[in-house]
């Protein structure tokens, strides 16, 4: 088994909340810039604007559903021992794609309400 155990899975999902809560300060950041009478003064962030946010962000969820395909399959071959690792893997990768998924719900609700806005 390895010296490693859960905790290294453990360690990957307080990365990933600690990704998640950075983005999401960035995106206040951005939404605090707006001035008083409502109009936007922003200017493009040094770290990249909401696209590169949510590139990076559909990008670090991408990695770990690859990561945890790889570990299953590395178990199916028995090229890993440890099932505690994988099953965390899965469960790492399934609630990384659900907060994707309720993300996109989001967007798409603020999408057809600004549709639903009058001119």
């Amino acid at each position: 088994m390895s010296a490693i155990g859960p905790t290294g899975g453990v360690q990957d999902i307080i990365a990933l909340r600690q990704q998640l809560i950075g983005q999401s300060s960035a995106l206040q950041g951005l939404r605090d810039q707006q001035g008083v009478d409502g109009t936007s003064e922003v200017k493009k962030p040094a770290g990249g604007g909401f696209a590169d946010t949510l590139q990076s962000a559909l990008g670090s969820v991408n990695e770990t559903q690859m990561r945890s395909a790889e570990m299953t399959e590395g178990y199916e071959r028995g090229e890993v021992t440890d099932v505690a690792q994988v099953m965390l893997a899965r469960q790492e990768a399934g609630v990384a794609f659900e907060a994707t998924l309720q993300v996109r719900n989001k967007l798409l609700s603020a999408y057809q309400e600004i549709m639903r806005m009058g001119v």
